[in-house]
């Protein structure tokens, strides 16, 4: 009886042994060649800064496009034009996607960066708009226009009131024109420097009869660039918005891969559906 007890207590404790033996063995499996296993590959992370209106409206229409290739396209939307460059060059921000390339030079130039383009995406003509008028001509005499006050488009905002009729600037002035570069006024417009986010707001105010507002601020403010604006740039601007990177970070096959799909038939058709002429594709 003894003898029996003993073994019975033997050939148990051999089978939970051989039990716990095999239930290890399940759960340190070895993972199959060649790196296969049933888990999902995690995603590559691509954190981009953009404006609100087209920019990150357009970069939701490529995220999902971008998860089927293991791609997370993280989304953070700025207000201005200053921190995405930082945020991008200090690596905070892999892209942006908010300037176009004179502002991107000449923000370089003034902050000693080596920030590239990746590839051009859209271009948004900037226009004249009025609460007061509904015409250039009928802006009044004396009253103050307001323009953005970057370099880049503060030029770029006065090329467009000579275009307009509404100054003449001085022979050979270019995109880096100022208020000095002004050579005629003949309503003694007073010309006021505003941040370029601000500038919708400026319109409510009683002493401004006008602004030169660039249309990713003109489309959140809800207005329409091809109904609103008093005089509005041609489809064939010089000034397409870009991605960017840093200048050794732009060949890196990731964010190629972001800047294949702006650049897609998908996107194309997109911006001119969605954005009726206001903004058109510039690839």
């Amino acid at each position: 009886m003894f003898r029996s007890k003993n073994l019975l207590v033997f050939i148990l404790v051999g089978f939970l042994a051989l039990t716990l033996t095999l239930a290890g063995c399940s759960n340190n499996q070895t993972p199959a060649p060649n790196g296969d296993s049933d888990q999902p590959a995690e995603k590559k992370v691509v954190k981009i800064g953009a404006s609100a209106v087209p920019h990150a409206e357009i970069l939701e229409f490529i995220k999902p496009k971008l998860a089927e290739q293991g791609i997370d396209l993280q989304i953070q939307v700025f207000n201005d034009y200053v921190l995405p460059n930082l945020a991008t060059d200090n690596g905070d921000l892999d892209l942006n996607f908010f300037q176009h390339i004179p502002y991107l030079d000449s923000f370089n130039a003034e902050r000693n960066l080596n920030l590239v383009t990746v590839t051009k995406v859209h271009i948004e003509p900037m226009g004249i708009y009025s609460k007061k008028v509904t015409a250039v001509s009928d802006l009044a005499e004396g009253g103050t226009i307001a323009i953005p006050n970057d370099p880049s488009n503060s030029g770029r905002a006065l090329i467009l009131l000579e275009a307009a009729g509404v100054i003449k600037l001085k022979e050979g002035t270019d995109i880096l024109a100022t208020v000095d570069d002004i050579a005629k006024n003949p309503k003694n417009f007073e010309i006021k420097m505003v941040d370029a986010a601000q500038l919708p707001r400026v319109l409510d105010d009683a002493k401004v009869t006008g602004a030169v507002i660039n249309t990713n601020y003109a489309l959140e403010a809800n207005l329409d660039p091809t109904q609103d604006a008093l005089h509005i740039e041609g489809k064939d601007s010089p000034y397409p918005n870009v991605l960017v990177a840093k200048a050794e970070r732009a060949e890196e096959p990731v964010l190629k891969q972001v800047a294949d799909e702006l650049n897609s038939e998908e996107v194309r058709n997109f911006i001119i559906d969605k954005y009726k002429g206001a903004i058109v594709p510039a690839f």
